[in-house]
């Protein structure tokens, strides 16, 4: 039965005494007990004893949304996000990407690549991927960038990184458009060479990764993963 709050399922557990040896006398009663399960709508249910093969309806739900990904210009300090979009070279670009979760499985989000080009089309030309490689921040490699991924992240769906600002040389435009590629992994999923934020570390001249281990970062530097 389908209550508005509530799934019932009823049964009877009927007790029926077989006859002892002698058919003259009995010593117990027949018995039926009715048993109704009642199970909320609008929330998942578990059991301890009762295993299920189905898949939780909550779960078949969230499998099949979009996540809403987002990335954004932020202030110096992180707490907002930045108001203008015009910066002088010299500057620091601040992005956090993010995702909401929704009613997903904690998810772990990475930056694959990010590419600026003198126009939105992102396939123009010149192009500049400063994050590439499946979440290598090449752009730290430069010398005269100190550009990186934020570590610790301040939670495992958001992802932040800076990057020193730059324009196209012999662009009077000046104007930048950049285009990333974002993607997730569950959390409880090691970071792997193609799920890893991996920046350039010039005092020890080596790569390290957010999290994971530094094995994870070693194709950023054959620049193939």
């Amino acid at each position: 039965q389908v209550t508005p709050d509530a799934l019932v399922y009823s049964t009877s557990l009927n007790y029926n005494p077989v006859p002892p040896g002698n058919p003259v006398i009995i010593r117990t009663s027949p018995a039926m007990v009715p048993i109704e399960c009642h199970y909320p709508r609008r929330d998942n249910v578990s059991s301890n004893v009762v295993k299920p093969t189905w898949v939780p309806f909550l779960s078949t739900l969230s499998s099949e949304e979009k996540l809403p990904f987002s990335l954004h210009l932020m202030n110096d300090d992180w707490s907002a996000e930045r108001a203008s979009t015009i910066f002088q070279l010299g500057e620091v670009l601040h992005f956090q990407a993010s995702v909401n979760m929704e009613n997903h499985a904690p998810l772990r989000l990475f930056v694959d690549n990010c590419v600026a080009t003198p126009t939105p089309d992102r396939s123009s030309s010149p192009q500049y991927a400063f994050i590439d490689f499946s979440g290598c921040l090449v752009d730290g490699q430069l010398d005269d960038a100190t550009s990186t991924f934020i570590s610790p992240r301040p939670r495992q769906d958001v992802l932040q990184f800076a990057v020193d600002a730059f324009k196209f040389a012999g662009d009077s435009s000046n104007l930048v458009y950049i285009t990333c590629q974002l993607k997730v992994s569950l959390a409880a999923q090691a970071p792997d060479p193609l799920n890893k934020a991996c920046s350039f570390n010039k005092a020890s001249n080596l790569w390290a990764p957010v999290e994971g281990t530094p094995d994870v970062c070693s194709c950023c530097e054959m620049r193939s993963c």
